[in-house]
């Protein structure tokens, strides 16, 4: 990448994080810095990157070491040297790294400070003959600015990596007080050009954990929601943030938008995002994601359903007989004992309101009662307008915000009758009853789905705790 283009991406780290207002539809992720610290932790354990340093210093910096090098035949200390007695020094490997231990800083407007502070196991050949083992403490210090990949994903970059020599051991072997420091002088010169590409690959696990953040995620057979960055990367010296846009999908591929946001002089409310307390990770799931997961279910007339008795336990009255014990003009001449069936079609986009910690969905439907003759013509008897509103009890997973939904109330109006007119606020009851039983657990069956999270640095919010701000869900869970 050219110099001019990281020049643009390092400017767009020179922000700082919203002070707890989120303009935008987008989902807002705050990462602690010890996830990161986590990520790059489990990068080091179990993977290969420690295995790939293990090998011989000379190969990695030829001459520093062997034959006509600083130590060996020719060189400073080689033969005409200083200590003509030392001939060589080679073969020297790293055979032992010890797992590092991982320290960090946020730079605002930058990016991390890392240390990764270990221990280096040397065996090779000693110059008075035999086998020397040596041991060092190395500090592995680097700048890694915070930018933004051509695939539009955060992405680390190591910037600048230097090594910090601590205390030299002689584990073994037999080497003159005097070549400590020519020891010391080499292992500067050399540990660098080992160590720091551990850095980088250590760099490369994590940016491929933060590319996963801005994925494809699958709706069942309602379609997909695509997580891509809305704004540049923030750093704080406590979290990153991220401001996903999350682009939902109808299984045809198509970009789907429900509903549309109001227009000026009535334009969104920011969401008021409460400030996140250090060491915790916050995601941040806007009423957007709602509205359009049951705009989906709209359009692909998931909320649509016929209710006939088999839907229905037998306590439950779904016949004429019942009917007319609350609105007998209603059934014409209709005889007492007949089956009915309640078809309910949802022709409008529902509604979704989260305010006061609480989650409240509000479906305007159209319900036709029909005299019901399973091997017949169905008798239209009346229709009645009804507005359901239901309680919504969330629940998240490590991936996915759940929703179970029950029935708060019920209001109807009577919109035609093919036979008397009559107050249809008499038939709340009963309709909430079967409402209850043979409505609501079908869409708790389409919600299985779920509100898709996004996934960053491995998160998981299984166990976060939810709060209910207005227009919002926040979770927030302890690194």
């Amino acid at each position: 990448m050219t110099l001019g283009m990281w020049s643009l991406l390092l400017l767009w780290g020179l922000v700082t994080p919203c002070q707890g207002l989120l303009e935008k539809v987008g989902t807002l992720a705050r990462i602690d810095k010890d996830e990161l610290g986590k990520a790059i932790q489990n990068s080091l354990v179990g993977g290969p990157i420690l295995q790939n340093v293990l090998g011989t210093v000379t190969s990695v910096n030829q001459g520093l070491l062997g034959s006509g090098g600083l130590l060996g035949g020719g060189g400073l200390l080689g033969y005409g040297g200083v200590f003509d007695v030392v001939e060589e020094l080679s073969g020297l490997k790293i055979e032992e790294l010890t797992l590092p231990k991982v320290s960090l800083k946020l730079l605002p407007g930058f990016g991390v400070q890392l240390s990764l502070h270990t221990k280096v196991g040397l065996h090779g050949s000693g110059p008075l003959g035999g086998l020397l083992q040596l041991a060092a403490e190395v500090n592995v210090s680097s700048r890694v600015a915070l930018g933004v990949s051509s695939r539009g994903t955060p992405i680390l970059v190591l910037k600048r990596c230097s090594t910090l020599l601590g205390h030299i051991s002689l584990l073994s072997g037999l080497l003159p007080a005097p070549l400590f420091g020519v020891v010391e002088q080499t292992l500067f010169k050399v540990l660098p050009g080992l160590l720091c590409p551990m850095v980088d690959s250590v760099l490369g696990v994590v940016n491929e954990l933060l590319g996963t953040a801005l994925s494809l995620v699958p709706l069942g057979a309602l379609g997909s929601v695509e997580f891509t960055l809305a704004t540049l990367p923030l750093i704080s010296n406590q979290y990153i943030e991220l401001d996903i846009n999350p682009i939902v999908k109808n299984i045809a591929g198509d970009v789907i938008d429900f509903p549309k946001p109001p227009k000026p002089p009535n334009p969104p409310k920011p969401i008021k995002v409460p400030p996140k307390e250090d060491h915790t990770s916050q995601v941040v799931v806007p009423l957007y994601l709602f509205n359009t997961v049951f705009g989906l279910l709209q359009t692909n007339g998931a909320l649509d359903i016929d209710i006939t008795p088999e839907l229905v336990p037998s306590n439950v009255p779904l016949t004429t007989t019942d009917l007319a014990s609350l609105v007998p003009e209603a059934l014409g001449n209709l005889p007492p004992g007949q089956q009915l069936l309640l078809s309910m079609r949802v022709k409008e986009v529902p509604s979704v309101t989260l305010q006061n910690k609480k989650a409240t969905i509000s479906i305007p439907a159209n319900i036709h009662v029909l005299s019901y003759h399973p091997k017949g013509t169905n008798e239209a008897l009346f229709e009645l307008n009804a507005v359901l509103t239901l309680n919504a009890q969330l629940a998240p997973s490590a991936t996915r915000l759940h929703l179970s939904l029950s029935l708060e109330r019920l209001s109807v109006k009577l919109a035609s009758s093919f036979a008397h007119a009559f107050d249809a606020s008499r038939l709340e009851e009963w309709l909430s009853q079967v409402i209850r039983v043979a409505y609501v657990p079908k869409l708790n069956v389409n919600l299985d789905v779920g509100i898709p999270l996004p996934k960053v640095l491995n998160v998981n919010f299984a166990n976060a705790a939810l709060e209910i701000i207005e227009n919002a869900i926040v979770l927030t869970v302890a690194s």
